[in-house]
């Protein structure tokens, strides 16, 4: 079988409403549903680490957005809540940058090729 990569690149991506979400526990990962009929599984590490989560906090709850259900919350018992919107789970992480005015760097995307 196999597997395709269906996130598009950052930025790229049309707005999908979410129709559902939910966490399954023992995959430590979310079930995220959208309204043209895929489903992705996400890492709840990658949620906790984007969103800076205490890796001691446990889920509460998992909530849907609001009208135009663009993302879900998910609520941890200390208090901290994660909004994930639809575009972290549809498109891929943006490239890293650089900072501008450190070391003589200008900024911009890392180029590798020199």
């Amino acid at each position: 079988m196999k597997l395709l990569n269906l996130k598009f690149p950052f930025g790229t991506a049309k707005m999908v409403r979410v129709t559902g979400a939910k966490y399954l526990a023992w995959e430590d990962a979310f079930e995220v549903d959208f309204e043209d009929g895929l489903t992705f599984l996400e890492p709840h590490a990658t949620i906790r680490k984007a969103i800076k989560i205490s890796p001691n906090a446990r889920i509460v709850r998992v909530e849907p957005d609001e009208e135009p259900c663009i993302g879900f919350f998910v609520h941890y018992d200390n208090g901290q809540t994660a909004e994930v919107s639809w575009s972290f789970i549809r498109e891929l992480a943006p490239e890293k940058f650089t900072r501008p005015g450190r070391r003589g760097d200008r900024g911009g995307p890392k180029n590798s090729k020199k």
